[in-house]
């Protein structure tokens, strides 16, 4: 229990020390440029106090949990043992490693249907959009996205493929799309990357990451470790764009069959 506490107390300084900049330009702000006084300085108190102690008990459980339980995963996951093979330094074969795509596409999914960043932005899209865009079908987008990312970003883990190798051509696959997508998604799905990879999917996909590289043989966590949130932001918006202009060509084609 001491121990526990100790831990919080560390956990809470830092917190303090990191939060305290953003109150002091709030501040600033208000009484040297807006020049007005705080409105309900009691309730702006209370929800101080409650940012700190969440954001302080988020990092706690991070370190806790999350992290630990994606690098156990990680490291049962490709462990000789489960995989049952004989693991030569000098060689890794990327279809031994299938549990870890499926994992890694199946935790993405989840994590990110779980993502309070992405649902908020799901009902507020559908609300300023007047129901054009729907929240659920959006949000499936999404996590598909962010699922087959992360399937593909341990997929560059296991071989060791350069970032660029994947990035690069996805980009240009976006760019591609975007030209040819409706053009009340194509901000949306821009966003959608990075909402997605947000509290409860950037510790899980970075213990991953880290774990996986570190139980590759020949791998360096330092350099493959990282990357799968580029994964987790890009292929999100393929994805999107891509619901967007199939469901445009089905209106259209329902469209076409009622004209008949």
């Amino acid at each position: 229990m001491n121990e526990w506490l100790n831990e919080f107390r560390t956990i809470l300084v830092d917190t303090l020390q990191s939060v305290l900049p953003i109150i002091g330009i709030l501040l600033l702000f208000q009484f040297l440029v807006v020049r007005r006084p705080i409105s309900h300085p009691r309730q702006i108190f209370v929800g101080f106090f409650y940012v700190l102690l969440g954001i302080t008990l988020f990092v706690l459980g991070l370190k806790t949990a999350l992290f630990p339980i994606g690098e156990l995963m990680a490291q049962q996951l490709t462990e000789p043992s489960f995989l049952g093979i004989d693991h030569d330094p000098n060689r890794v074969h990327w279809y031994s490693y299938i549990w870890v795509y499926l994992f890694a596409g199946g935790i993405g999914f989840a994590a990110a249907m779980a993502e309070p960043t992405l649902t908020a932005v799901a009902m507020k899209a559908s609300e300023v959009s007047a129901g054009t865009i729907r929240a659920l079908p959006f949000r499936v987008a999404v996590a598909l996205g962010v699922g087959c990312g992360l399937a593909l970003g341990t997929f560059r883990i296991v071989t060791g493929a350069p970032l660029y190798a994947y990035i690069l051509p996805g980009y240009v696959l976006v760019a591609i799309q975007t030209a040819f997508a409706p053009k009340i998604i194509a901000g949306l799905a821009y966003d959608s990357g990075n909402v997605a990879s947000s509290t409860v999917t950037v510790p899980i996909v970075t213990a991953l990451g880290l774990g996986l590289a570190a139980a590759v043989p020949g791998r360096n966590p330092l350099l493959d470790g990282f990357g799968l949130i580029a994964f987790t932001c890009l292929i999100p918006i393929i994805y999107v764009l891509g619901y967007a202009q199939i469901a445009v060509w089905w209106a259209q084609r329902d469209q076409a069959t009622d004209i008949e």
